[in-house]
């Protein structure tokens, strides 16, 4: 009975708390809580940049979207930051794009002939036309196996792949595109280059904070 009243004392204390502190006192840091799921894997994800760099940028996105194409020039230039590593996750929105699925697919039937960023860039450089004869264009184009290419998309071979980066989009919380996510949090504001960068800025901030809170920790335990 003791300890039943104590618990509900807890939960109505902390219930006047402001909404970040209750979270906080009732799950931990929430700086330590990932909106992303599951977690960058190298060797399944699409990565470029800096491999093992402290800032990862995850984008889901759609080759069809518009909005992933106007960001694709922002994206690249945040690359400029050597301590970066960009990341792309599929997410066709197949009820406004009904190229977007195939389109996806062929990026992965080109990624297992090594040459996932160039079909990346092509198809949103060329989003006006992705029908299955252009597709097998680009790869012609990017030097591929033409027939294999062809039958991979025929026989849907990379589909479960997509579905795959779908998923962690739903279990993320990415409904739209482009959705950003740095270093495992969800990005909220807009997607230009100017507010990419300072959210990347302030994560840079942040993560040092924690560095330097875990060494003192540390020092402090020895």
């Amino acid at each position: 009975m003791l300890a039943a009243g104590l618990t509900g004392l807890v939960y109505r204390l902390t219930g006047l708390l402001p909404p970040t502190r209750r979270a906080r006192a009732l799950v931990g840091d929430l700086r330590l809580i990932q909106d992303l799921s599951p977690e960058v894997d190298p060797e399944r994800d699409h990565v470029r940049g800096t491999p093992n760099a402290s800032i990862t940028v995850i984008e889901f996105g759609d080759f069809e979207c518009p909005y992933c194409g106007q960001a694709e020039a922002v994206a690249r230039s945040l690359l400029a930051d050597r301590d970066l590593r960009f990341v792309w996750r599929h997410l066709p929105l197949t009820d406004v794009h009904p190229a977007a699925q195939l389109a996806a697919e062929a990026a992965e039937a080109a990624a297992a002939q090594g040459r996932f960023w160039e079909m990346h860039d092509l198809l949103l450089a060329r989003q006006d036309d992705l029908s299955p004869h252009a597709l097998t264009r680009y790869a012609g184009e990017l030097g591929l196996d033409v027939e294999r290419f062809r039958q991979d998309l025929a026989e849907h071979v990379h589909q479960t792949r997509v579905a795959q980066d779908v998923e962690s989009a739903d279990i993320s919380g990415a409904t739209g595109t482009p959705t950003f996510f740095i270093n495992g949090q969800r990005h909220y504001g807009s997607y230009d280059e100017a507010t990419l960068t300072a959210a990347i800025r302030a994560a840079r901030t942040q993560l040092q904070a924690d560095r330097a809170r875990a060494a003192r920790r540390a020092h402090q335990r020895e």
